[in-house]
């Protein structure tokens, strides 16, 4: 099971339910092999994301979406032998996936910044790949919409 914790959520109307979220991030965990692992979404104003954006990307303005990973990606989807290392045996801790922050007020589409800062915590990046890491996020989305 995906355990996601949900910060914030008086900052953001009209964002999907909790239930809604967690359907979100465990269906972009799943297509990488992960079962069991926990999340962070916080919900922050225009002035936090950019704060956040400044320290960690050297932009100092708003942004949708800023994703934190925490116990890393490389053991991430792909091959079986990291499938494998993804699901926790037991008394093994669950992944800790790490943390999503999003700003409503700059964000089009809520559900869609959810999916996107999901599949950054793991590993994909839009900025580097061929288009894959969208056109996952849209197969996604399609998906979660049906």
């Amino acid at each position: 099971m995906l355990d996601v914790e949900v910060f914030g959520a008086g900052l953001a109307p009209g964002a999907p339910t909790k239930r809604e979220i967690r359907r979100l991030c465990s269906l972009s965990a799943a297509r990488m092999g992960i079962e069991q692992a926990h999340v962070a979404i916080e919900f922050v104003d225009a002035e936090r994301i950019a704060q956040l954006n400044a320290e960690h990307r050297d932009k100092p303005v708003p942004t949708d979406v800023l994703s934190f990973p925490i116990d890393g990606v490389e053991d991430v989807g792909g091959s079986p032998r990291t499938r494998d290392a993804a699901v926790p045996t037991e008394g093994q801790l669950p992944r800790e996936l790490g943390d999503i922050v999003i700003c409503p007020a700059h964000t089009a589409d809520v559900s869609e910044a959810i999916v996107h800062g999901m599949l950054h915590l793991l590993g994909l990046d839009h900025e580097t790949d061929n288009g894959e890491m969208l056109a996952l996020q849209d197969e996604l989305l399609a998906q979660a919409r049906r």
